[in-house]
This record gives structure tokens, sequence and C-alpha cells, in this order.
């Protein structure tokens, strides 16, 4: 029997729509209707709201306002910066370095690329799950066109060394690849300017800082080419061809703008939160062990093993209290198979089906972590009780 109360912890997988970002739609949901490629008036006034948008996607990651892509998420943005890039420069070679334990948008499109003739390099990684830079100049090649690492992880939120990585490519003299990084994680909990940050190609996700879901972005740098993967009317420069979302964009640039100006204070809050959820769990529940590193960790993210307790299970049972969690990544959850991610890191197989990962929001306090915590303490123990009966 379900309770009453809820207390939403699995804002890495997507986060609630803020009021703020609701509101600015609303009116490019019922009056501006146009298509942005029409002619007419209403047409013209759409085309202005997404111009608008992208001007200020633009202004916030500190890039110019047409290398903003606008495309339906952080997975189709990270399967164009992966296939898009790597197509439309195979003619420089056809090698490709990504990480181990990437999010599978980009996974998925290194496997696909496998099969058009590329050879991709997967990266291991450390027991915090960072991967090492020197590790990375070690396996360039000449012919290495792509290197993809993952700003900040969505499961266990490791922090790459990007802005280590970025210089140790530009001072190659071995390659001179394109560097992309997949930010969806990231974004609303670290600064990103890419310049800063010196990648050529960044994707970030609505979903995850408080905007609609089915709209994102990928920024791809007017220095370097990319080939299309959808195809039709030419919209986005013809890269991402498709009407333009008009009322999600719009929610999305002003979700950025939130997530932006909130970034510091957010950090401090949730950092806190997860700290003290952390050390009460230690205090009161044995055998448990937080996967990955502490020091290079987004400040929402507590992925724990728990010895002796079922991750799937455990999830379940927290549900029925009112506390929504998750076993790892939501886009994999149908997958029975352990985490990927924890595998690499080293957790032992047996762990990594003990796992349980909480993610902490804008709207999350400490009566949510409390009630959390003593739901989570009872309900191992029962669980626990059980099978020590059997």
């Amino acid at each position: 029997m379900g309770y009453g109360k809820r207390v939403y912890l699995d804002n890495a997988s997507t986060t609630p729509i803020a009021q703020d970002v609701l509101d600015k739609m609303f009116s490019y949901l019922k009056e501006v209707y146009g298509n942005p490629s029409s002619l007419h008036k209403e047409g013209r006034t759409a085309k202005k709201a997404v111009q608008k948008s992208r001007s200020n996607i633009a202004s916030i990651i500190g890039c110019d306002t047409d290398e903003i892509i606008f495309t339906s998420g952080g997975t189709e943005s990270d399967n164009l910066a992966l296939i898009g890039l790597a197509e439309a420069n195979r003619h420089k070679g056809k090698h490709i370095i990504t990480s181990s334990i990437e999010h599978k948008a980009v996974l998925d499109s290194c496997k696909e690329l496998e099969k058009r003739g590329f050879e991709v390099t997967y990266l291991g990684v450390d027991g915090d799950g960072l991967v090492s830079a020197e590790n990375l100049e070690s396996n360039l090649k000449k012919d290495t066109i792509l290197v993809s690492i993952m700003y900040a992880n969505n499961e266990i939120g490791s922090i790459q060394p990007i802005k280590k990585i970025s210089k140790i490519l530009k001072q190659s003299k071995t390659a001179n690849p394109i560097f992309h990084s997949d930010a969806c994680q990231a974004c609303g909990a670290l600064p990103i300017k890419v310049n800063d940050l010196g990648v050529d190609a960044l994707t970030i996700s609505s979903s995850k800082i408080y905007g609609p879901k089915g709209v994102g972005c990928v920024y791809i740098s007017n220095r370097v080419k990319t080939a299309p993967i959808i195809l039709g009317g030419g919209q986005e420069k013809g890269i991402r061809s498709g009407t333009e979302n008009v009322a999600s964009i719009v929610g999305f640039s002003k979700a950025l703008s939130i997530a932006n100006e909130k970034m510091e204070k957010m950090s401090v809050q949730q950092t806190k939160l997860r700290d003290y959820f952390i050390s009460e769990i230690m205090k009161n529940i044995t055998d448990v062990s937080v996967n990955g590193g502490i020091v290079y960790r987004l400040p929402n993210n507590i992925n724990l093993s728990i010895k002796g307790v079922e991750g799937e299970s455990l999830v379940l049972m927290l549900d029925d209290l009112g506390i929504a969690c998750s076993t790892g990544s939501a886009c994999s959850s149908i997958d029975l198979n352990p985490s990927h991610v924890l595998i690499n890191i080293g957790v032992p197989l047996e762990l990594a089906h003990c796992s349980v990962r909480f993610t902490i929001g804008r709207y999350t306090r400490k009566s949510d972590i409390d009630y959390a915590l003593n739901q989570l303490i009872d309900c191992v123990r029962k669980i626990r009780s059980m099978s020590s009966v059997k």
C-alpha cells in the first residue's frame, strides 16, 4: 500500500519542470503556434522566439549563436556529435577515443561507428570513476579524429578533468582530434563555458535542469565540420532537420538561465544534504560502500552498494513508501544486467547488483532526506532479516 508523502530523489534521471519555465512556455503552446520556417507573421514570431532562445543559450555557455543546434534531447545530441562529427571527418582518420563509463547514447553511437569501419578505444577509469589524461594521451594516434569524454557521470557523479584533457589534446604532436563532452549531468551544477573547458562540441539536455523533456542542444564549434543524421527540411543549418519545438526551446532557454543563476547556491545546499545523507547511512547501516569518489563528485549524487540487499527490490520497496530513487541510469533501467559504470570502476558483480542511486534536487529539503533515511534504514533491516531467516 502506497504512502501519501512523496520524496523525489531521482533528479539525475529527470527533474520536475520549474513553474517559471512552465509560465514562460504557456503562450508558445497556445498562442505562438506558427512554424518557424513559414514566412507569415505567425511563422516569423515563432522563428524570433527560437532565435532569442538560441542567443540566450549561446551567451550562457560562451559561444556564437549559430553554434547551437537544437535537438530532441541529450541522446540525439550525443548521436549527432559522435556520428555526425565522425562521418564528416572520416577523410582525416577513423580512430575515436571515449571512456568505458560514458552514457549509452555515446557508447552505442561508438558501436555503430565501429560497424561503419571506425576504430574505437574505450579508456578504463580508476576506482573513483576518473579518466587518466595521461592514459588518454598515450592512446592518441595520427588518425585520431574524435575524443568524447563526459563532463560528469550520470550514475556515480564523477567529474572528469575536462580542462586538463583539452590542454593535452591541443598540445599533442600526435593528433589534432575534435573534443566532445556530454555535459547533461554537469549542466546546472558545474560552470559550462565552452572556451574555458576547451571543447569543440558539448551536449546539454533540458530535462536535467528543470526544463521540459524532449528538447536539448548540441554546441558544435564553427571550426569543425559535422554531417546531419536526420534529413528533411533543412532546419538548424541543415544539420538537424525537423520543425523546431518552439515552446520547449523557449522553456529550455528559461530553465538554463535559472539553473545558471542558482548554480552556486544549489551546489552548497546539495553538497550539505549529500554529505549528511552519506554520514547517516554509514552510522546506521553496516556493509555499505559509496560507489565512486567524493572529492570530484557532483554535489547531488549518492550511489551506494548495500551488501545483501538487491537494488531493484529496494527501489520498489522505497517507492511503495513514497521515495523515488533508482538503481542507476533511468535510460537503461529495463536492463537487468549490472551497471557498466560500476563494473568498470571495479565494483564486484555481487555488490553491483546491490546498488541504489539517490540524486538530490533543487526542491529537496532536509526533512525529505530524514524521511528517506528513516525508511531506507528500516527497509534494509527488513530485507536482511528476511534473508537471514532463509
